[in-house]
Order: C-alpha cells, then sequence, then structure tokens
C-alpha cells in the first residue's frame, strides 16, 4: 500500500539545476513530477533546514477546517531531551498507531487524492503521523519538537512521515516499519517540514527548490 502525497513548491528553476525526473503523484488521470537535483540525507544528525516553504495542498485544506494541530504558535526551536520513558512512549506509539491504522489510500477512502485527517481506522500516510503526533503531544512532548514532514521515498514516490528533533538527532515515525530510525538512516529523501516555531509555517530541506510539473492525460 503506497502513499501519494501531493505537493505544490516554489518553482525555481536554474540553469544546470534540473537533472532528475521524479514521480509524486499519480493517481486517476492526474500526474505531478517533480524536477530537481535532490540532496540525500548525509551522516549527521540534523536535517538542515534552508529556509520557507509552502506547506503540502493536503496540509493547507486540513488547516482550512480548523484543526488545533494548525493553531500552535510561539515554539522554539530546542531538541527533545531524550529518556528512556520519553524514547520507550515514541517506539510505543508508533507501533501502536501502526497497528491499530488499516492503511488505505486517500482516493477510496475520501474519493480525493490527498485528504489530511486524524484516521480512526483507516487513513494514508499522512494521518497516521498526524495520529502520532496528536498521541505524543497528549503525553507532554512539545509540538515544536514534532514535525510533519514530506520526503520523497527510495521510489521517488511522495510519502509523509513525523520527526522527532531530539538531542540526539532527528528521528522518524513511519506508518511502512515500526523501527524507528534516524532521518539520514531511511533511505528517503527530505523535502520540507514544519517549522518548530508555528505548525503552519513550513520549511525546505534542500538547498535549491524543485519544480513541479502536472499533466493531464483525458483518455
Amino acid at each position: 500500500m503506497r502513499c501519494w502525497v501531493a505537493f505544490k513548491f516554489v518553482c525555481l528553476v536554474l540553469a544546470g539545476v534540473i537533472s532528475v525526473a521524479a514521480p509524486v503523484h499519480a493517481q486517476g488521470n492526474i500526474t505531478q513530477t517533480v524536477y530537481g537535483n535532490f540532496e540525500k540525507p548525509t551522516n549527521t544528525a540534523h536535517a538542515t533546514e534552508f529556509g520557507k516553504s509552502i506547506p503540502p495542498m493536503g496540509y493547507v485544506a486540513f488547516c482550512g477546517r480548523g484543526e488545533d494541530e494548525c493553531k500552535f504558535s510561539g515554539g522554539k526551536a530546542t531538541p527533545l531531551a531524550l529518556t528512556t520513558e520519553n524514547w520507550d512512549q515514541i517506539e510505543q506509539v508508533n507501533h501502536y498507531t501502526n497497528t491499530k491504522i488499516r492503511a488505505v489510500s486517500d482516493m477510496e477512502l475520501y474519493h480525493v487524492p490527498d485528504y489530511w485527517t486524524y484516521p480512526v481506522t483507516a487513513g494514508d500516510c499522512e494521518d497516521y503521523a498526524l495520529l502520532k503526533k496528536r498521541y505524543l503531544v497528549g503525553m507532554g512532548i512539545s509540538p515544536s519538537q514534532l514535525l510533519m514532514t514530506v520526503v520523497l521515498d527510495e521510489n521517488h514516490e511522495g510519502h509523509a512521515v513525523l520527526t522527532v528533533v531530539t538531542n540526539k538527532g532527528d528521528y522518524v515515525l513511519d506508518n511502512r516499519r515500526n523501527e524507528v530510525l534516524r532521518w539520514d538512516d531511511t533511505g528517503y529523501t527530505f523535502l520540507k517540514r514544519q517549522s518548530q516555531l508555528q505548525a503552519n509555517q513550513w520549511v525546505t530541506l534542500q538547498k535549491s527548490a524543485p519544480q513541479i510539473i502536472v499533466s493531464t492525460k483525458t483518455e
């Protein structure tokens, strides 16, 4: 079961930059392709932020419904101090949510390509991540340390995960695996994520912005 995430980026085309074509969203008769030189994670504990980015369209619509998740502001760029207790909570939440929620596409559930919400029994990758964030906030971890994140997976397909920013590095809660890995061990290309300062602000994790091309087939 693959998770398709529809993206919206600031388009920046520079001479010599365009080199890779990656299919990000394919659903029905619409195909979106992102082009660019994507930088894979280096062997560093924390992802580098390179400035502001546009949130995913599904997240914008999610916030437009008045969700409390989007109202968080006033955060600080401080990591979570990992302890045995909160690490156990992180692992348990990841495993529990992965087991509780059945993976189903947004098209099958809601008849739209990209719909962000808190799942009850079934959902897409971003729904898993939203629910995990809600659980961990309820356990006392600050929203500024729990960041919704957009990546390209090993097949260059769009995917969403939850990043936990800790003093030991950035760790990823993923509906595709029960093991919580450091970001540079996932095999993913990290595109953008929420700002630690404000939930509805996003930052890019790539030096140069990719270009998105949308094509529609009528057959």
